[in-house]
């Protein structure tokens, strides 16, 4: 559980720093209660992994005379999924971080999210609504899909929620102050190596 629980924290902690979602939380932060954008954002997210760590787990269930393939399976998965993540980093602009805070900005404008909208509900569910649409097919779903296929789900779960938890308030609270000094290439380069690292890992613990 120990192991799993630091493989969710650490994965989703380092692949979610200036994603998509997190910039929708930086730019919803900046017009409204930050406290109500964390609890609105937090909530998609923990949902997103909750439905993912149940995925992953009908994966495995569905494939339980076939543990072993699952395994590789779940090795090629990341090793693929980050050889792509340098792949995209070397190809990716030095400035790719603006295109995502654009996408993010046209996200909140189609809500019509109205900065003299009072109404903490309405605040609540627009946060939750645009970041659990924003992170569906994420990388980090995918991560999280893949660990919990082959790892213990209530330590995924805890580990990868927190680690959701951790960015949200990092967008939240200091994003406006960090938004123009993230560089996009260098977390999808870091990205990549983790994904490698744990299919390697993977790899090692399957032996």
């Amino acid at each position: 559980m120990l192991t799993a629980f630091t493989a969710g924290l650490v994965l989703i902690t380092i692949s979610e720093l200036g994603d998509k979602t997190f910039f929708i939380a930086v730019i919803l932060s900046m017009q409204h209660s930050r406290r109500v954008v964390f609890v609105g954002v937090t909530a998609a997210l923990a949902a997103m992994t909750i439905l993912s760590v149940i995925f992953g787990q009908l994966l495995s269930a569905l494939t339980q005379g076939s543990k072993i393939y699952v395994h590789y399976a779940e090795i090629a998965l990341f090793i693929a999924f980050g050889l792509k993540l340098l792949y995209d980093a070397k190809k990716m602009p030095a400035k790719a971080e603006e295109e995502v805070i654009e996408e993010a900005k046209e996200a909140v404008e189609k809500a019509h999210l109205d900065s003299q909208q009072k109404s903490i509900w309405s605040m609540l569910l627009k946060s939750f609504v645009l970041t659990f649409i924003a992170e569906w097919g994420d990388r980090t779903q995918i991560a999280t899909i893949g660990l919990a296929a082959s790892n213990n789900p209530i330590g995924i779960t805890i580990g990868a929620i927190l680690g959701h938890a951790i960015c949200a308030a990092i967008a939240v609270i200091g994003g406006r102050l960090i938004a123009g000094k993230i560089s996009e290439r260098q977390i999808t380069f870091i990205g990549g190596c983790l994904f490698i690292l744990f299919g390697i890992v993977a790899a090692i613990e399957g032996n």
